[in-house]
């Protein structure tokens, strides 16, 4: 076990001087080899082996899909037509535009793949209109950072692509058991903000009329779509998850180009650049952390873990809460999926030894490593909020605190009631 304190401890440590994540584990790997063997035993043409094993896998190619048609979304009037939407539907209920915003972003969430681009994305026209409607800046920032973690867990979710890879479970099944525990989420956040009502000034909007509340519907219809057409064609087996990511494109193509006529060659020029940036990181990313869990494996860290685990005379649920506390402190440190890529590895063999159902597991793994992107040091939706506010960095942090109650709570209901997360994989099949 002294290998898997280096290589735990050498990576924090690494992070906690500021090296980038890529470097910080090739690192960390070369450091376990040269301990292991000496300098001149390196086995260097595993390097690149590995690695390129790592990017030769079809699941990968959906990520920079969906990171793409995430991206043209957000260039065109699809945000403003959700949030009209949202705001129709929910915004006279008391907590106003708190509820709209997580409903919008539970919407956006079907296009959007990851909290960033959500914050990027519908997160600015949803603060820019609590500013307009008098909302205390602080509980705009709060909610909106909190709505954002709903986007890596409600389908599609480029964090499921990676851990379905990596593990060799279903993709789709991941898509379609990460609904109910987002759902879920969203729903435990508008509680949050009905109570909160009572203590905060927050304006509501008129009770639209039916006949407007249905003209907003069919002006936000074909973006609604979206998430449908994508978990739909999956289970119905029209076409793979990865595919699914070519699909979205193409939807968001013809949203932009033929339906709204508001996407420019120019934007899309910026949007390929921009993804592709994007996408390079998380494909090094990748590569290096595909290094990283072959030689966990060699070196039989993740079996001795699993004996380790086993030997504990304590209940499964223990486990998993302390399993959950684990990524929720990573989550802090690191982006959700990189961790993934990191710690998949690392516990799989003690999830099959333990008899958790792995869906179970990778639902529970994105849920909490998701918080990490609205706690400090690390949290990269507080640094956008930063921008888009114009709050201070300690006041955003503080904002977003009493949002982590609910989805702590959240947390703490998937592991007591495992049940949420597989019965919608089990009930489709």
């Amino acid at each position: 076990m002294e290998y898997l304190f280096i290589f735990l401890g050498l990576m924090v440590v690494l992070f906690a001087l500021g090296v980038p994540i890529a470097v910080s584990i090739g690192l960390t790997c070369l450091a376990v080899l040269v301990i292991q063997g000496g300098i001149t035993a390196i086995p260097t043409e595993l390097f690149a082996l590995q690695m390129m094993r790592g990017l030769n896998n079809f699941p990968i190619v959906a990520i920079p899909f969906f990171i793409l048609a995430a991206s043209l979304m957000n260039v065109g009037s699809v945000t403003n037509r959700i949030f009209d939407f949202a705001n129709a539907l929910v915004g006279s209920i008391r907590g106003g535009l708190g509820h709209v915003n997580v409903v919008a972003s539970m919407i956006f969430a079907g296009m959007s793949a990851t909290a960033v681009a959500d914050v990027a994305g519908i997160g600015q026209l949803e603060i820019k209109a609590m500013r307009e409607r008098g909302y205390p800046m602080r509980f705009a920032a709060g909610i909106t950072g909190a709505a954002s973690i709903i986007s890596p867990v409600i389908p599609p979710s480029i964090a499921m692509v990676v851990y379905g890879w990596l593990s060799g479970v279903s993709i789709a099944a991941l898509f379609v058991a990460g609904v109910i525990p987002g759902l879920i989420i969203g729903l435990s956040l508008m509680i949050t903000s009905f109570i909160a009502s009572y203590w905060i000034e927050m304006p509501r909007s008129p009770r639209p009329k039916l006949l407007e509340l249905g003209r907003l519907f069919l002006r936000a219809l074909p973006p609604l779509l979206t998430p449908l057409i994508i978990v739909g064609g999956i289970w119905t087996g029209i076409f793979t998850p990865t595919e699914a990511g070519a699909v979205a494109c193409v939807y968001a193509l013809i949203l932009g180009f033929v339906v709204y006529r508001d996407v420019t060659f120019k934007d899309l020029i910026e949007v390929v650049a921009r993804t592709v940036r994007f996408t390079s990181i998380i494909l090094f990313i990748i590569a290096i952390a595909t290094f990283y869990g072959w030689l966990l494996v060699r070196l039989r860290i993740p079996q001795e873990l699993a004996m380790m685990l086993m030997d504990l005379d304590v209940s499964l649920t223990v486990i998993l809460f302390c399993i959950a506390l684990f990524f929720l402190v990573i989550g802090c440190f690191m982006s959700v999926v990189e961790a993934v890529l990191i710690f998949t590895p690392i516990f799989m063999l003690t999830v099959q030894a333990l008899g958790i159902d792995p869906i179970f597991f990778g639902i529970l793994m994105v849920v909490t490593l998701s918080v990490g992107v609205i706690t400090p040091p690390f949290g990269n939706v507080l640094f956008v909020l930063v921008e888009i506010t114009g709050l201070r960095f300690e006041q955003v942090v503080w904002s977003v605190l009493p949002f982590l109650i609910p989805i702590l709570l959240v947390i703490g209901l998937l592991i007591l009631v495992p049940g949420i997360v597989t019965w919608l994989p089990g009930l489709i099949g």
